[in-house]
């Protein structure tokens, strides 16, 4: 007979094998990739829309790629690229529509909100698309992620990582001071249209990790967890990265174990982190106020 120790060290391997197992199913990888992916990006964005006050234009294009999904089902054509393409409409009109009301940006984003969602539900009730299908596309779902999404989720990530790496500094210069970036010669359009067309495509692919009715939570919450915490330009973004990456891990490990909703899995997680950021910023007496003095003249501070 085993010693009682040797015993219990192997039902503790098996038991921590068990709550891994999941990782060997194909379903289970494809979704912690395209999540990874979702957590990289998210916060790649979400710190400039945080920091330039415009965290609606996250639930704007929420909407409009729920129009996009119901165009796909309904026309019976790829669901996330027809959601790609009216998002990357959307992101033109908004500049459009910015620039007619330069003082009232959020009437912009209300009027593309509006149309968003009663397209949505036109075509929804055309094609009568409520079905798990959509429901996937909602709330979000591990097992629905194809091979096909996998791969535009990791095409259009490289796309957008690498699109706010050669613009950092103009977003960065733009985020704080839209009139001096112009002054400086900084076109402040075309910075501007590619960054809204990246935060489209974004919203777009996260959906299918995340669900359309909690993507622009995973791209605000950890940036406002890492603001809890981060001094600088530079720590607070990877302060964002850290949040977002163990948001995706953990919401993904529970969602499985529990058999729970992706998406509320991982926001809950991210509200959750939140929330001991806040406590620690509390009790440590460091965050955001050195961060939220920053200004910007000449050269570029981070």
């Amino acid at each position: 007979m085993a010693p009682k120790s040797a015993l219990s060290g192997i039902n503790t391997d098996r038991s921590v094998n068990s709550l891994f197992e999941f990782l060997a199913y194909g379903f289970m990888q494809r979704a912690y990739l395209a999540g990874l992916v979702v957590a990289v990006i998210c916060p790649t964005i979400g710190i400039y829309l945080v920091l330039r006050r415009l965290s609606m234009i996250g639930e704007m294009f929420a909407h409009v790629s729920l129009a996009g999904v119901a165009l796909g089902m309904f026309t019976r054509t790829y669901p996330l690229g027809t959601a790609l393409a009216l998002s990357l409409l959307a992101a033109a009109a908004l500049e459009t529509l910015r620039r007619s009301y330069r003082v009232f940006t959020d009437l912009a984003i209300a009027i593309i909100i509006s149309a968003g969602v009663s397209l949505a539900v036109i075509l929804i009730s055309l094609s009568r698309a409520f079905n798990a299908d959509l429901f996937s596309y909602l709330f979000g779902s591990v097992i629905a992620i194809s091979r096909q999404d996998l791969v535009l989720i990791t095409a259009v990530g490289a796309a957008v990582v690498l699109l706010v790496a050669l613009f950092q500094k103009e977003l960065f210069y733009i985020a704080f001071d839209e009139e001096a970036a112009r002054a400086s010669g900084v076109r402040a359009d075309l910075v501007n249209f590619l960054f809204v067309a990246s935060t489209a495509v974004t919203i777009a692919v996260s959906m299918r990790v995340v669900g359309m009715l909690l993507v622009s939570s995973l791209i605000t919450v950890p940036v406002a967890a890492a603001l809890q915490l981060g001094r600088s330009f530079r720590a607070t973004a990877l302060f964002s990265y850290a949040f977002a990456l163990a948001s995706v891990i953990l919401g993904l490990f529970f969602s499985y174990h529990a058999n729970l909703a992706p998406g509320g899995s991982i926001v809950m997680t991210s509200v959750l982190l939140f929330l001991l950021a806040a406590v620690f910023r509390k009790l440590a007496g460091t965050g955001v106020k050195r961060f939220a003095g920053i200004r910007v003249s000449g050269d570029f501070k981070e």
